[in-house]
């Protein structure tokens, strides 16, 4: 009988985009947290931007980064709320060739415990777009720090069981 060895950890590629009106790069402690978590685990920051509340400008960004094949996974922080300016979902849910419809899911369910029934304003979601994996989480800090540690970090590791997001990512997407 013939065991295969285990194939070594796999990083991928991830670009940031902060939507919003109000903050710069500087005091963008949500994109920054994001950085950190993600280059911590040994994943890769190809790209990082900040771009006001406007779908097209999002759309622009975000679209550009699901071309580029040295971006394998999309983080957003923002504008994913009920206010007049937060149109993040009407932005980019258009281009996912896959909505991952368990990610706002489990995300609100993650949240409740920290906020309450205030989570159900979250329209946070995520989907698959020319194999990139695109996350799009909510402005605070706090949310990003739920959203990272509760979903998006298990899913990016490649030896994560049963199953995870990297073996659907760029060139090694089945």
């Amino acid at each position: 009988m013939s065991h295969s060895s285990p194939r070594p950890r796999r990083f991928v590629k991830v670009a940031i985009l902060t939507v919003s009106d109000t903050r710069s790069l500087a005091t963008d402690s949500s994109g920054t947290f994001l950085q950190e978590a993600l280059e911590q685990e040994g994943h890769q920051l190809v790209h990082r931007a900040l771009v006001i509340d406007d779908i097209y400008q999002m759309r622009a960004v975000v679209s550009a980064w699901i071309a580029d094949p040295e971006v394998e996974v999309i983080l957003t922080t923002g504008g994913t709320g009920f206010t007049g300016r937060d149109s993040t979902p009407e932005a980019l849910s258009p281009l996912f060739d896959k909505h991952i419809e368990g990610f706002g899911e489990l995300f609100r369910q993650l949240s409740y415990t920290e906020i309450g029934t205030s989570t159900i304003q979250s329209r946070c979601l995520a989907g698959l777009a020319n194999k990139t994996a695109i996350f799009c989480l909510p402005g605070s800090t706090g949310a990003c720090k739920t959203g990272w540690n509760g979903i998006i970090r298990e899913q990016l590791n490649s030896e994560f069981q049963p199953c995870n997001f990297v073996q659907h990512l760029g060139a090694t997407a089945k």
